[in-house]
């Protein structure tokens, strides 16, 4: 059973970051270069075949005047509703999305999920705002990876003493795989398999005190699996550890013109009980 010593952090490793950590992390602003690291959300969104695709309705638009609506004093507007399954495009897993010997991170029992109530512990309105120094690690840069390569953690220090930084206490780590950028228009080649971490990264990573992981991928992890079990990765990160995933993150842009760590910041929609939410990571240079 997953337990940690404060049973009431529902953040889990996102508690890592400080007001001082994010001061620091503002620090490293230089040019005032905003890079959006988000998916854009539609009915064009890739989604896995078990999920429902994206849905937008036009409440009010243009053909409601044209067919006769009243426009008083002129004034026109147009509104819409969109439907979308939490865990698409770039978004965030909470603490609620995996579990296993029927708890969750903190020791939360499976029970205080239901379908009537949503997560009542560690879900989705619990993350608040993702603000720290951001570090993107380039596993793409001198190699193409396919479905099922795994990343390991030397893989991670190579590239991390490469670039001359040490990943720290607070840090949310992006790790590129090229996969997005190579598969992202085709939901059938996107989700069939796919490179990630393996165990012994997440072990490090989550040793060394990161408070999230990022990837342009749609699992972190490498699928199909390299026999560490079912979504070794997901159980180990975020029930073991408490460290939320940031998954489907657009790095190609990024990975072009920033050596060194930035300022992250992501905002998750407060949605109570929900096990993701989507969000639009930025890097500010």
């Amino acid at each position: 059973m997953s337990k940690t010593p404060d049973s009431e952090n529902e953040r889990g490793a996102l508690a890592h970051i400080g007001a001082d950590d994010i001061r620091g992390a503002a620090g490293l602003v230089t040019t005032g270069q905003v890079v959006d690291l988000g998916m854009k959300i539609g009915p064009s969104t890739p989604v896995p075949g078990h999920r429902a695709g994206v849905s937008r309705f036009m409440n009010r638009d243009g053909g409601d005047y044209a067919s006769g609506a009243g426009k008083p004093g002129g004034f026109q507007f147009a509104e819409d509703t969109v439907l979308l399954p939490t865990h698409v495009g770039t978004h965030v897993d909470s603490l609620a999305h995996v579990w296993h010997d029927d708890h969750l991170y903190g020791g939360h029992s499976q029970d205080t999920i239901r379908s009537t109530t949503g997560a009542q512990r560690c879900g989705a309105d619990k993350l608040g705002p993702i603000i720290g120094r951001g570090v993107l690690l380039d596993m793409a840069g001198d190699r193409e990876l396919v479905a099922g390569d795994s990343i390991s953690a030397e893989d991670l220090q190579r590239e991390a003493a490469a670039r001359g930084i040490v990943i720290g206490r607070g840090d949310i780590v992006l790790i590129r795989t090229g996969w997005l950028g190579r598969t992202g228009d085709s939901a059938a080649t996107y989700f069939d398999g796919e490179p990630g971490i393996d165990l012994s990264a997440a072990h490090w990573l989550a040793d060394s005190g990161v408070a999230a992981i990022g990837s342009d991928n749609f699992a972190v992890e490498p699928l199909p699996s390299v026999d560490e079990g079912v979504f070794p990765i997901h159980q180990f990160l975020i029930c073991d550890r408490g460290v939320p995933l940031i998954e489907g993150v657009v790095l190609d842009q990024l990975a072009g013109i920033a050596p060194g760590p930035f300022l992250f910041v992501a905002l998750p929609l407060t949605l109570e009980g929900s096990t993701a939410s989507p969000l639009t990571p930025v890097a500010v240079l």
